[in-house]
């Protein structure tokens, strides 16, 4: 009996020990992704940023710009390009993408459309018919918006949508945010020439009218992520942006105008809600690539030692067979006495 006890704990030893890797290193990557139908929203602002008025065509300091971040999953997308792919192993996330910005009067300054397309595990960008920004085609290079799983500490390549160009962020440092440990990243976007929005504010005033005065935007931002290691999700970020007018007859005797200069922040509200749901996705990774399989490996571990003392207590206890003792033998019976005549 206990033979065939030991037999069945060396098995499940080894069941539980072979799951250990196989956690980590097969399940992970296929368990651990982004859904194709996420919807997420954020939402920042900027506490007396200094903004154009297309109308005079001066810059002045207002009380707030508010921007609206959505990340809305399209799923049809998705199954159309992994389909197209012919790659079954990859799953593949469309994010359709909008920055919506308003003044404090709740007026659009502007609104800036992004298909964003990437790899569900590796957030690696997956080129596909519809890659875009505010309607041009763009073949991204980098991570935009969230970091790989088990990020690193390490630069990585952002892609900065307003510029259209792709450049290091760099890895600064860990830190502590709310209670999370985080690692903390910052990338300098130089003053760079980028093209109008489509969606202007005011109506009559197009990116073809204002090209046509030789009136030219340009760009510059410094961008801060804290972002949770484990999930690669932002928990919290900033942007010091500034935008300029500069050159052509728009502007008459001036050589540029601020469109936009202003220090955005995460809204409070929004920073708790990210919080709180990244701490909960940190456990569910945790679970794929330490406590299962560390469990694992333990219990087997445990089920092997106790299958090898099972088997060593029962081939002792058959070995030494019944004990035996003098004073356990039967006594003889006595010999039967001659009877005499």
């Amino acid at each position: 009996m206990r033979r065939k006890a030991g037999l069945v704990l060396l098995a499940l030893a080894v069941f539980f020990t072979a799951m250990s890797p196989l956690t980590r290193w097969y399940a992970f990557p296929r368990l651990a992704k982004v859904p194709a139908n996420q919807y997420q929203e954020a939402v920042l602002e900027a506490e007396d940023p200094t903004l154009i008025d297309y109308g005079t065509m001066q810059a002045k300091k207002i009380d707030k710009v508010t921007i609206v971040q959505t990340l809305k999953g399209n799923v049809e997308a998705s199954e159309k390009i992994e389909k197209a792919d012919g790659d079954s192993s990859r799953d593949v996330v469309v994010w359709d993408a909008l920055s919506y910005v308003q003044d404090a009067d709740g007026k659009m300054v502007s609104k800036i459309p992004e298909r964003y397309i990437f790899d569900a595990h590796s957030q690696e960008p997956v080129h596909a018919p519809g890659e875009s920004v505010d309607g041009d085609p763009v073949k991204r290079q980098g991570i935009e918006f969230k970091w790989p799983f088990l990020t690193e500490k390490r630069d990585y390549e952002y892609f900065d949508a307003q510029a259209r160009v792709t450049k290091p962020i760099h890895y600064k440092g860990e830190r502590t945010f709310r209670g999370v440990r985080v690692y903390y990243f910052e990338q300098t976007i130089p003053w760079t020439k980028v093209p109008f929005p489509k969606t202007m504010p005011v109506k009559g005033i197009t990116p073809k009218s204002l090209a046509g005065t030789g009136t030219t935007r340009w760009y510059t931002t410094v961008r801060k992520f804290w972002v949770e290691p484990t999930t690669g999700a932002p928990v919290y970020g900033e942007e010091i942006q500034k935008n300029e007018l500069r050159g052509g007859t728009l502007l008459g005797e001036r050589d540029k105008v601020t469109v936009f200069a202003g220090h955005v922040k995460m809204r409070e509200d929004y920073i708790e809600s990210t919080v709180d749901l990244v701490k909960s996705q940190r456990v569910l990774v945790l679970l794929l690539t330490s406590y299962l399989p560390w469990g694992f490996l333990a219990l087997g571990l445990l089920l092997l030692a106790l299958s090898f003392w099972l088997e060593v207590r029962g081939r002792r206890a058959h070995g030494s067979g019944p004990a035996t003792s003098n004073d356990d033998d039967p006594e003889p019976e006595p010999e039967p006495k001659p009877i005499s005549a």
